[in-house]
Parts: C-alpha cells; sequence; structure tokens
C-alpha cells in the first residue's frame, strides 16, 4: 500500500537527519522537506520590506499555511509516481487539528494511501544544543529568545493522531542520545518494510 509518511516534531529534534537516514534505508521513496521552500519564504519577506523572523505575526499570517499547502499538494503528486513519499516538516498546529488531519487522510484513501505519522522525541536541553550547533538565521530570534520561543513549543505527542480517524499508524522515534537513535532507526525502518 502507498504510505505518506510525515517526521514531524518541534524545530531542531533531529528530523532532518532522521528524515533523510530513513529515505536512505527505503526503496523507491520521494524526499520532500519543507525548508526547502525557505528561499521563496525569505523572498516575500524581503518584497514585503519585512524582518526576516519566522516567529513573526507576518509570517504566521502570510505565509506559513501556504509552506504546508505547497508541501502536501507535491507529496499527493508524488503518490501518483511512487509508493512511499516522506515529508520532513514540524506539522506542529496540523497534528493537533482533528479537522486538518481527517481531511488529508481522505485526500489519501482516495490515492489508496495510508498516513504515518513519525513522532520525533528529543529532551528540550537536546533541541537548545542542537539550533545553537547548526547556526541557522532561521533560528536566531529562537536563540535570543529562547525562553519566550520554548514557551510556545508543545514537545508532547498531540493526542489527535492516536485517533485512527486522523492517522493510520503512529511511530515514535526517541532521539536524545546516540543510543535512542540506533534503536529508533532499526525499528522504524521494519515497521516502514512492512
Amino acid at each position: 500500500m502507498k504510505k505518506l509518511i510525515l517526521v514531524t516534531s518541534p524545530p531542531a529534534c533531529g528530523k532532518t537527519f532522521i528524515s533523510k537516514e530513513i529515505s536512505k534505508a527505503l526503496d523507491h521513496v520521494v524526499y520532500l522537506d519543507k525548508d526547502t521552500l525557505i528561499g521563496l519564504s525569505k523572498q516575500i519577506f524581503a518584497v514585503a520590506n519585512e524582518e526576516y523572523n519566522r516567529s513573526s505575526e507576518f509570517f504566521e499570517k502570510n505565509i506559513r499555511d501556504y509552506e504546508y499547502d505547497v508541501i502536501v499538494d507535491l507529496a499527493l503528486e508524488a503518490l501518483d509516481y511512487d509508493d512511499k513519499v516522506l515529508i520532513n516538516a514540524p506539522f506542529k498546529q496540523e497534528l493537533r487539528n482533528k479537522q486538518y488531519m481527517k481531511a488529508l487522510k481522505a485526500k489519501l484513501a482516495a490515492k489508496k494511501a495510508k498516513l504515518v505519522v513519525i513522532w520525533v522525541e528529543t529532551s528540550i536541553d537536546v533541541v537548545h544544543q542542537r539550533m545553537i550547533e547548526r547556526n541557522s538565521d532561521r533560528d536566531t530570534w529562537k536563540l535570543e529568545n529562547w525562553d519566550e520561543y520554548i514557551s510556545t513549543c508543545n514537545f508532547n505527542r498531540p493526542d489527535e493522531i492516536d485517533d485512527p480517524e486522523c492517522v493510520d499508524e503512529i511511530l515514535v522515534f526517541k532521539n536524545s542520545s546516540k543510543e535512542e537513535f540506533e534503536a529508533s532507526i532499526k525499528d522504524v525502518i521494519a515497521k516502514l518494510n512492512d
């Protein structure tokens, strides 16, 4: 059966590395990273003469949801040509919205595909260190305003994704240490190859 795989968590939990490692281990997978759209988003900030801040009201109102719409549309189209599509993106609002998730699952059902969510669990201390180490301009505001930023993040697995009306399968990927990563990658790959 076809699968849309969402690798998701708050930022800096290791989604990108995990997504790439999973994609390398699977046969015939289309890998999509929402961060690829950042170049377009930066241009929107520039044209609008707005400060580049992916935590701003401007971003939330004018860019954020469109990035998700585009990456999901690309994934749905890719499922016409391959059996597995993996999206690397936080989906922090979408996963907690039952209507959104049910609508996505219905679109996938029309393509005879199932929805698999891989929830990445990483400790907040590890997230903070990774954000510092990756030294990305998308994190500048977050690091400069860490307490404010982290208070807006929800590291708890969304209850909504445990609902079979929203998600066909959920896999938890523990990623706070090398040992957790190694155990989780084996488990997840085995389940995705079933």
